[in-house]
């Protein structure tokens, strides 16, 4: 038998150009450009490695965040995944280790009325499949390949949770501050009305002036209905985000929101390792390097050392300890002969496996770099907007205060100061969608580079 070993042993520096021992190598390099015309800071550290709770400062949303971190059943659900790669690793770890069991047996046999005889065997059995040619050691690392994409699928369904929250959260934000300014015009198109109806009777104002005026009052009437359910849903939806039941969150106020201004994208391949979707698709890319491994290591025989050592006694009638020592030690060598065409078939299968796992890797590396561009420029174009309407909305506010000075001298008619009041009302409502849209854009960057540790 050890002459059997040393041949086989043999055999593995023959044949160890198949193939069959290689290890994966992570990817080091990636495509020029990725992040399209967008400048890259050359820095090791950048936006993605920031803890959560350094980027959204709101202590409300960071107590919101913490509950869905806690109770959200797709985490739960990705951290059971977790356990269950790790315990396939272990079983992994333990198939190099040889396999014992104990099998204790008893007979007690008569012939003829003859006196009874008594026997026993304690044996203890071990067998051992020795990894000549990598079929366990391949099966082991693509096993811990699955285990750190499965950590990595955690990390980009928590990534997703806590920008998902962020984005419920600000979005209440912006349909409260909304709804608040809304509530406010509905008061004053009330008064308005009930001015426009006392300028009538003492001859100032017309029919038509007045209906115009009720119409708008009642137009706004049904614009806080809108925006008292859409702030209604945006809470559920959180709320069944946070697994809780439906309920009304504290909050802030979305102009008292706060962000980091400057911040360093990073080299590419840093933000790259950084994105859990990135490193899930090459854990995958990995696993599939050792499929086809696995898939070569079939071809070749299968090495099983088997053994048993133990107690017996036969000697008759009455059981005698202690009995006798019993050994055995068994090597066998299986080799196919017949399954060649299958085994040829799961090669070529496994190494179509493996274009299809790059294929899908470079696409994630594009998608990565689109994403990241996207927030980018959507970012850049909020602000760009923040201060044209800073400016417009001191504009209007002027021009409201200069027709309700003309309306007091008699220069204009009280439809012009309404009209003036309604554009003032539209750009504040626009105002705070851009803050939403600069502060989501925010979220998204945040999470494009791999944030949410």
């Amino acid at each position: 038998m050890k002459k059997i070993i040393l041949s086989l042993t043999a055999s593995v520096f023959l044949l160890s150009g198949c193939g069959i021992y290689r290890s994966y190598k992570p990817v080091e390099e990636v495509e020029q450009g990725i992040y399209g015309d967008i400048n890259v800071a050359m820095d090791s550290t950048g936006l993605g490695y920031v803890e959560w709770k350094e980027f959204f400062t709101d202590t409300k949303l960071q107590s919101i965040i913490e509950r869905a971190l806690e109770n959200n059943t797709d985490l739960k659900s990705a951290r059971l995944r977790v356990e269950s790669a790790e315990a396939s690793l272990m079983a992994a770890n333990l198939s190099f280790l040889p396999g014992f069991s104990l099998s204790p047996q008893g007979t007690l046999s008569s012939f003829d009325n003859s006196a009874a005889l008594k026997s026993y065997t304690l044996p203890i059995s071990a067998s051992w499949q020795v990894d000549v040619f990598g079929s366990l050691l391949n099966a082991r690392r693509s096993t811990k390949m699955t285990l750190e994409q499965t950590k990595a699928l955690e990390q980009a369904t928590r990534s997703q949770l806590i920008a998902t929250v962020a984005n419920y959260y600000y979005t209440i934000l912006m349909l409260d501050k909304q709804l608040s300014i809304t509530e406010e015009t509905q008061l004053k198109w009330k008064e308005s009305v009930r001015v426009a109806k006392a300028l009538k009777e003492a001859g100032q104002y017309n029919e038509a002036g007045v209906a115009q005026t009720e119409a708008t009052y009642y137009n706004v009437c049904n614009s806080v209905e809108d925006l008292r359910l859409k702030l209604r849903q945006a809470e559920n939806g959180l709320s069944l985000l946070i697994a809780e039941t439906p309920q009304i969150f504290e909050k802030g106020d979305i102009d008292q929101q706060y962000f980091p201004e400057s911040f360093m994208i990073g080299v590419p391949l840093s933000l790259l390792s950084n994105r859990p979707d990135v490193r899930s698709a090459e854990f995958a890319l990995g696993n599939a390097f050792y499929g086809v491994n696995s898939a070569r290591s079939a071809f070749y025989p299968v090495l099983n050392l088997s053994g048993t050592i133990g107690w017996t006694n036969n000697l008759g009638q009455v059981i005698m300890n202690p009995g006798k020592l019993i050994e055995t030690a068994v090597a066998s060598i299986t080799q196919p002969l017949f399954n060649k065409g299958t085994n040829i078939a799961n090669l070529k299968i496994a190494k179509n496996q493996l274009e299809i796992s790059e294929l899908n890797f470079k696409q994630t590396l594009l998608k990565a770099g689109s994403e990241v561009n996207d927030a980018i420029i959507t970012l850049q174009n909020a602000k760009s907007k923040r201060e044209n309407l800073d400016l417009q909305l001191q504009s209007l506010e002027k021009a409201v205060k200069s027709t309700q000075l003309l309306m007091r001298n008699g220069s204009t008619n009280y439809l012009e100061v309404l009209t003036s009041e309604q554009t003032l009302l539209s750009a504040k409502l626009s105002n705070i969608a851009n803050r939403f849209a600069e502060i989501q854009s925010m979220v998204n960057l945040y999470q494009t580079l791999g944030g949410g540790n």
